[in-house]
């Protein structure tokens, strides 16, 4: 193997001598041969520059196997050495670049930060990942965040116009094409009889180089250094060529500028060359291959009528779910298809045919069932659905409908006849409207952008009502009703409200009429069980949400949704879920306390309201979800905007149970047998109770609880103070509608509780209660009192009478006193143990026998000597039968 810089090789020798001047005297050829070890060792001569890229750039490609494979830890520790190598090269990068970070590093950090955000919003994924991958994940992001601040500006600029080629690979390319040249004048010239090789395999050795075969003789010569070996004599040595062939520093920032020179020429022909029109290349851009003019349909000479663009739409939807199928061209080829229909005059029928194929083609773009579809898809398929609703309004002769076969199908004469579904159109665009609401971030003002959708959503499913109103099936319209109802039930009307106090008529156009007028047509005309449960759920949601409590309440009860529900699907359990926290806040408001409680039980008791309603997920103790079980959970939440207030709720059940709760303990204070009515209430003053210092109440629960112990206590006044103030107004009161009207109620309420807890805790003091008094004592009407009292004695709570000419209430029986319970409990205990030893010695009447001295060794002999005698009475007989 020859050296770059020495002519070892005698082949070489004797030719460069025969052809170009005879052999110089002074030193032979001999003088430079080198010995087999030295020609093994081959000079590498590079720039600082060289060394440094070559390793950063050995370095990137490793990253990008990494980003391969997603392999995150290592992947992690080759962003940290190439952070170290580019700390290394800062130096040379000052010096050769100017300070300016080069394009190529500034490209891998912008592909690293596409790739991490990627990965990092792929959250099933991540979840996937191992426990190594994903701490490697999490590191990563930290640290090349923290590392991209000082390259902002690098990365705003490249990101500008990332498809600039980097300038090194531009550099590396001009070196090439210069030395290129060079090559060519070189094997112009008789003087050299072997192939040339390219500069830059000759002037970039690496270690792999080392294992080549000794022939491999390629030498890169410079016309200049060949004017110096022709002219070369023997007077200067091996130092005089050494000088010779290096090159200083100067003389490299020369040739840097010679070369820039040379490419500036070259650059601006090539520009000139894309920006030529007649030229006839194109610019390949990254992505799918797409057209880039619009695909002829038909041939000039081609007849244009509606068979044949049925055919030709028939071919275009064929490939319609196929593997390479091009789903963004073929929504091109569409619309071309539907511009040439209407050029060419083809009728209605035909071009509902194509719109029809155009939204189940943008349908099928999105191959994913639980991710939404991109914001322009989804306004594309908006403004195309109200197209096609536009043209069957428009055009009253022509039927649509899954009855038409495609065999019946009437494209041309009428009557018009097009298979296809509306229906399934408006319903797959309302599945997707909630899957871009809950693909937002319910609190940012994405979602609030999303939801105003809503109102366009609500005006296609208006002219769907309107057109299948006109022409549909009974089955079709109670599904658009439904449809409809699912967009109005869950919205409060202040004019419904007022109707429902009886401010307005009756016959006043409210969504309570009109949820009223649908609800009626589906339980008449439909015949499957699924709608009619969903609307009647979302009738009496309704209902509540604007206070018509004994409707909804008696619509509950008649339709015994309480022993089939279980048998429903998933959906329609947590609409029955709402529908009963709805009802049982309704009730609250009404100050109906025993039905509020028992409507919010079944959601309350467990602590798993916010899973019950589909507001959230909770974490499962025993196990955990699966991914698969996470993701269909997660589809079945509902939107934010249709969330019930957990908070709220809570309150609503705790203060519930309190005014249940209260009165019946101290009612039954020394009854060993008494029960629980809410086992979330009494956990709640449980654990108050454990506490060993009790500071004043911060949240909602430690006020209900500090409330409850207040109203135990006698004292009413702090109990309403601590439930009716400005932070529980904040909280939850001022979320109801009428929020005065529920304190004002509220208040009432743990009036009358009180007095019946006062009165069952110290009746027993009192022979006579003046209900006068009791009435200032409250701050109740005497009427009240006297309701109450008398309710209090017909349902025999408290043993006493009514004297009317004093108002009093007089005792009949004291209650006793907990001493004296005590008692009683032990004489009871003490009675029941006297009568079970009574009933064991009525049982066993020999144990009254020889109760004194030795009477129990006596009966144990003369049990053992009447053993011994039955056994001998047994051998004897024995012996006789043998």
């Amino acid at each position: 193997m020859t050296s770059r810089f020495f002519m070892s090789d005698s082949e070489s020798d004797s030719d460069v001598s025969e052809e170009l001047q005879p052999e110089p005297t002074g030193i032979s050829a001999a003088a430079f041969a080198f010995s087999e070890d030295e020609e093994d060792t081959k000079r590498v001569v590079r720039s600082a520059k060289e060394k440094r890229y070559e390793e950063l750039k050995n370095i990137i490609k490793n990253i990008k196997n990494y980003k391969k494979n997603k392999d995150m830890a290592n992947l992690l520790s080759s962003f940290e050495e190439v952070c170290k190598a580019y700390t290394k090269a800062l130096g040379v990068v000052q010096k050769e670049e100017g300070g300016r970070t080069p394009r190529f590093y500034v490209r891998c950090l912008a592909e690293l930060d596409d790739f991490i955000q990627q990965v990092w919003e792929d959250k099933a994924g991540r979840k996937s990942m191992s426990k190594n991958n994903a701490k490697g994940l999490t590191t990563l992001r930290q640290k090349y965040r923290k590392y991209a601040k000082d390259f902002e500006d690098d990365l705003a600029a490249f990101r500008e116009n990332p498809d600039t080629p980097d300038s090194e690979g531009e550099a590396e390319q001009g070196d090439v094409e210069e030395d290129s040249e060079d090559d060519e004048q070189l094997m112009d010239a008789p003087s050299f009889k072997k192939e040339a090789v390219p500069a830059k395999t000759a002037r970039k050795f690496t270690k792999s180089d080392d294992d080549d075969d000794d022939d491999d003789d390629s030498i890169d010569w410079d016309p200049d250094s060949e004017e110096e070996t022709s002219s070369s004599d023997g007077g200067g040595g091996i130092s005089n060529i050494r000088d010779k062939f290096l090159k200083t520093t100067k003389d490299r920032e020369d040739d840097e500028i010679k070369k820039k020179k040379k490419r500036a020429p070259r650059e601006k022909k090539d520009r000139d060359e894309e920006s030529d029109d007649d030229a006839g290349w194109e610019q390949v851009k990254k992505g799918s291959s797409m057209p880039m003019e619009k695909p002829k349909m038909f041939g000039k000479d081609d007849e244009i009528n509606v068979t044949t663009v049925h055919k030709k739409l028939t071919e275009i939807m064929a490939a319609r779910g196929k593997k390479g199928t091009d789903r963004k061209e073929q929504i091109e080829l569409l619309h071309e298809l539907l511009s040439v229909a209407q050029d060419n005059n083809l009728g209605p029928a035909i071009y509902v045919k194509i719109q029809f194929s155009i939204i189940m083609s943008i349908y099928d773009y999105n191959p994913s069932v639980s991710d939404p579809m991109k914001a322009e898809f989804w306004e594309k398929v908006l403004v195309k659905i109200d197209e096609l609703l536009d043209m069957l309004i428009g055009n009253p002769e022509l039927t649509i409908g899954e009855h038409v076969t495609e065999e019946t199908e009437s494209l041309e004469k009428p009557p018009l006849l097009v298979r296809g579904c509306v229906l399934t159109i408006v319903d797959r665009m309302d599945e997707e409207f909630i899957k871009l609401l809950k693909a937002c971030d319910a609190h940012s003002n994405d979602y609030i952008i999303s939801l105003r959708d809503e109102i366009r959503v609500c005006a296609i499913i208006d002219k769907l009502l309107k057109y299948e109103e006109e022409k549909g099936l009974p089955a079709d319209i109670c599904r658009v009703y439904l449809r409809k109802i699912e967009h109005l039930y869950y919205k409060y009307e202040p004019r419904a409200a007022k109707q429902a106090v009886g401010e307005l008529p009756e016959t006043s156009d409210t969504s309570l009429a009109e949820m009223d007028r649908l609800c009626k047509y589906i339980y008449v005309r439909d015949n499957t069980d699924r709608l009619r449960t969903r609307a009647v759920l979302c009738h009496i949601y309704h209902m509540s949400l604007h206070d018509k409590w004994y409707e909804a309440r008696d619509l509950m009860l008649m339709a015994h949704l309480q022993e089939t529900i279980h048998h429903s699907d998933l959906p329609t359990q947590i609409l029955y879920n709402r529908t009963m926290v709805q009802l049982g806040l309704c009730a609250f408001r009404h100050g109906n306390i025993k039905e509020a409680h028992n409507a919010l039980l079944d959601i309350q008791s467990g602590g798993r309201a916010k899973e019950l309603l589909a507001q959230g997920l909770l974490p499962q103790r025993q196990h955990e979800r699966t991914t698969e079980q996470e993701k269909q959970e997660k589809q079945r939440q509902i939107p934010f905007h249709q969330h019930i207030n957990l908070e709220m709720l809570e309150c609503v059940y705790l203060v519930s149970a309190m005014l249940i709760e209260i009165p019946y303990m101290a009612a039954h204070e020394f009854d060993a047998r008494r029960r629980m009515i809410s086992k979330s209430f009494h956990h709640q003053l449980k654990n108050s109770e454990r506490q060993s210092l009790v500071g004043p109440p911060e949240s909602m629960r430690e006020h209900v609880v500090a409330a409850s112990k207040a109203m135990r206590n006698g004292n009413w006044r702090l109990c309403r103070n601590l439930l009716l103030n400005d932070k529980m107004n904040a909280k939850v009161w001022d979320l109801f509608h009428e929020a005065d009207h529920v304190r004002k109620m509220l208040g009432g309420k743990i009036q009358e509780e009180s007095l019946r807890t006062y009165l069952f805790t110290y009746s027993h003091v009192y022979d006579s209660i003046s209900l006068i008094k009791l009435s200032e004592m409250f701050e109740l009407p005497h009427g009240t009192v006297h309701a109450i009292i008398s309710k209090m004695i017909i349902n025999e709570e408290i043993m006493a009478s009514l004297d009317e000419p004093t108002s009093c209430l007089v005792m009949h029986r004291t209650e006793p006193s907990s001493l004296q319970s005590l008692s009683l409990q032990l004489a009871d205990k003490l009675y029941n143990l006297v009568e079970n030893n009574e009933r064991i010695l009525d049982q066993k009447p020999f144990f009254t026998r020889n109760m004194q001295g030795g009477g129990y060794r006596d009966r144990r002999e003369k049990g053992n000597w009447g053993d011994r005698r039955d056994r001998r009475d047994q051998n004897i007989h024995r012996r006789d039968r043998e």
